[in-house]
């Protein structure tokens, strides 16, 4: 079973290479079906987006610092 985990992990790897952030934290919300994805911690967002598919960018002096998925689960490939 672990090695599956880490196998699913390390396939993300080449992705998250490309994410133009140093830091990445994330926190998925199963019961609400919200994943939270934070480039600055602490975060203090001054202004948000909602996009036409339910993502959210939220900002902090221009600069986005996370980004809200809503109906996460709904967006496996």
């Amino acid at each position: 079973m672990a090695e599956v985990e880490v196998k699913k992990v390390l396939a993300l790897v080449p992705e998250l290479l490309e994410v133009p952030y140093p830091r990445i934290w994330t926190s998925y919300d199963k019961e609400a079906d919200v994943l939270y994805i934070n480039f600055k911690k602490p975060s203090h967002a001054d202004d948000s987006e909602l996009t036409d598919d339910d993502i959210m960018i939220k900002y902090e002096k221009g600069e986005i610092i996370g980004i809200t998925v809503l109906n996460a689960s709904k967006r496996r490939r």
